[in-house]
């Protein structure tokens, strides 16, 4: 694969959650548990629309990806006629982070964009406000 994937999920953005571990006491399996709120329905639309844009394997090989999330902005940024306030920030420094929605974001991908996200080994994220619908554009190439 020479040229990159790019795949655009238009939705509202959400963030993963930190990870705990715990040990199953009939099974004895070890359980991931991910304490993300909300954030099943964007994993779920993420794979989905993976699905629907990539249609070869799984990439395995080492990986370089970006990914821009595209927020909403809150409606206090608006005034009553709904135009942009002058005093409304240009970027996005309220929460969730950049790091917190990519986590959610590559979990989705997993299987169905790459084989594991192991196989990442250069990325970047990006988190700006939407001027159109918000959601995330993720661009993945392989590296040689």
């Amino acid at each position: 694969m020479s040229e990159a994937v790019t795949i655009t999920i238009t939705g509202i953005p959400r963030p993963g959650g930190s990870k705990t571990a715990f040990r199953n006491k009939y099974s004895g399996k070890v359980n991931m548990v991910d304490s993300g709120k909300g954030n099943t329905g964007w994993k779920t639309l993420v794979a989905y629309t993976a699905r629907q844009q990539y249609q070869g394997q799984p990439l395995d090989g080492p990986l370089r990806v970006m990914a821009t999330f595209f927020m909403p902005r809150p409606r206090g940024h608006f005034n009553a006629k709904g135009i942009l306030k002058a005093s409304a920030p240009t970027f996005p420094t309220t929460k969730p982070d950049a790091t917190k929605l990519w986590r959610s974001t590559e979990d989705a991908l997993s299987g169905v964009l790459w084989v594991d996200d192991a196989r990442i080994v250069s990325q970047g994220q990006a988190k700006v406000y939407a001027v159109g619908q918000p959601g995330a554009i993720v661009t993945v190439e392989a590296m040689k």
